[in-house]
């Protein structure tokens, strides 16, 4: 299998298409070339030939939790969350005596959120062979999401020792503490920068790590300069157009046409966090999940996949302009019942629990349709620190809903159609289902915001929700570091430190600048 994995990370895939074949001649139940050919499918964007594949590795060899692990980890890539959790799950009740399938579940588990989960597996792989770089750089990132900050760090350095290269694990390092004049890594990551300069990936990486350590350092223009710099490469590399977005968010009205079915009356609805990225979900995640009836569930595409499956859209992509067209013109009764149905295990038996998927903002008018007793908790931010921290922010470069971050103009242009989706969602869905709550409102007024949130969900006051620094459930999010501090007003207002550097976005924000 190995011999074939190998080929393919060389893009050889002539040569290990004919490897595949000839093996499935020698034995045509032998699990392993199908599972290079779903592969080499999957590289080609052919999704629904490479999960055939995939499956059929799996029927040659049903207990080997090594071909479960690579479906699993194929239907991440394509946004199918919970199915890739479904599969993790089988894996992980099979005997694992091999420390790359170990690993694998451990990134199928950190991807759909469960780092609790994802430990373990990572401390196997790590067990069972601690050579890989990679090994101990997940391990260290899921340490991070679960607030085990020096554990991370130690593993950081182990996988740098193993892998100098490894600019992942350099930048990483960065994002744990707070960088100071006396003690910072900026001549080293400027050095790899340079060395790494025909690596796009590792350009975007770094750059970011730089950027954040001269942000650290007070000199923002500077940095602000380094993530123009650091982004430009990647976005030329992207087949990327803003009117994609636009014609998303604008589907997304589409849900509002048809007659709300109003199909699930559940008192024990779930509550929805939205917004974009960077404006504070995280922070709303926790406060909530820090009453003793919340729990968080995490950031979960389940939504979205039954949409998917019920729209039957032939696109590869769960959340597209096609799909949402074609779901508001159907019943979408059935996607509330499964998503309760789906759902059951991940709110762990807690009598409510939060879905922190910030894109469900495209989706809530398909939500209160489906799901009528739920809430939805919308985040807004100024304008200008909601565009600035979206373009701060690395995104998984494999994720496209967020490809317009790669460009302040396409930022600022992809946050002027959101403003005016979540005017529709004000204007259109009753007030005792859909609350905004500002960032700014909930920094400067905390108890009365706090309240104001709790009473809206119709939870009782909890004043743990108030100490939601404390609360010890793993982060899946950039925020992983800042949530576990008490509120500050450090990011208010961060705009104004860039000055006239950000003049081209307060432009093209017009008069959206001032909110």
């Amino acid at each position: 299998m190995q011999s074939i994995l190998s080929l393919i990370e060389a893009k050889a895939y002539k040569k290990a298409h004919a490897l595949c074949i000839k093996m499935i001649e020698n034995n045509i139940q032998d699990p392993r070339p199908y599972c290079g050919l779903a592969h080499i499918a999957f590289d080609h964007k052919n999704v629904p030939k490479a999960l055939e594949l995939f499956q059929t590795a799996q029927k040659y060899s049903p207990q080997d939790p090594f071909y479960i692990a690579q479906y699993a980890k194929a239907l991440t890539l394509i946004g199918r969350q919970a199915a890739a959790r479904e599969q993790a799950d089988r894996a992980a009740d099979l005997p694992i005596n091999d420390a790359m399938t170990a690993d694998m579940i451990g990134v199928i588990y950190s991807r759909t959120g469960f780092h609790e989960k994802a430990i373990p597996f990572f401390k196997q792989a790590v067990s069972l062979n601690p050579q890989p770089a990679n090994f101990h750089y997940n391990l260290a990132s899921s340490l991070q999401f679960s607030g085990d900050f020096d554990a991370a760090e130690t593993h950081y350095n182990t996988a740098l020792a193993r892998d100098p290269d490894l600019f992942r694990a350099r930048a990483s390092l960065v994002s744990l503490k707070k960088q100071t004049a006396g003690q910072n890594q900026l001549e080293n990551l400027k050095s790899e920068y340079k060395r790494l300069s025909g690596n796009s990936d590792a350009v975007l990486t770094l750059g970011h790590a730089i950027a954040k350590t001269l942000e650290d350092l007070g000199d923002h223009r500077e940095s602000l300069d380094w993530l123009i710099k650091c982004k430009a490469p990647k976005r030329a590399e992207l087949d990327y157009h803003i009117s994609q977005d636009i014609e998303l968010i604008e589907a997304a009205r589409t849900a509002l046409n048809t007659k709300a079915d109003m199909g699930l009356k559940s008192e024990d609805a779930p509550i929805f966090i939205v917004g974009l990225p960077r404006t504070g979900t995280t922070l709303i995640d926790r406060i909530l999940s820090s009453h003793p009836d919340v729990i968080a569930a995490g950031e979960l595409n389940v939504f979205s996949e039954l949409t998917k499956h019920l729209a039957s859209t032939p696109s590869q992509y769960v959340l597209d302009k096609d799909t949402l067209e074609a779901a508001s013109n159907k019943s979408v009764t059935q996607i509330g019942h499964d998503y309760i149905r789906a759902t059951k295990e991940l709110s762990r038996g807690a009598e409510r629990f939060t879905d922190k998927m910030p894109l469900n903002f495209l989706n809530c008018g398909l939500i209160h349709r489906a799901l009528p007793n739920a809430r939805i908790v919308a985040l807004r931010r100024g304008a200008m620190d909601s565009c600035l921290s979206n373009f701060r922010q690395l995104f998984a470069t494999k994720y496209s809903y967020y490809n317009y971050t790669f460009d302040l103009q396409d930022t600022a242009k992809y946050y002027k159609a959101y403003d005016a989706l979540m005017t529709t969602w004000r204007e259109s869905l009753p007030a005792n289902r859909f609350m905004e709550i500002r960032y700014e409102n909930m920094i400067d007024h905390q108890d009365r915001e706090t309240r104001r949130l709790l009473e809206f969900c119709g939870l009782d006051w909890d004043e743990a929700c108030l100490r939601f620094h404390e609360n010890k459930a793993p982060v899946s999010t950039a925020s992983s570091v800042q949530v576990r501090q008490p509120l500050y007003r450090g990011s208010v207002g961060r705009w104004k430190k860039y000055g006239e550097k950000l003049n081209p976005l307060k432009n093209a924000l017009g008069t959206l600048a001032e909110t």
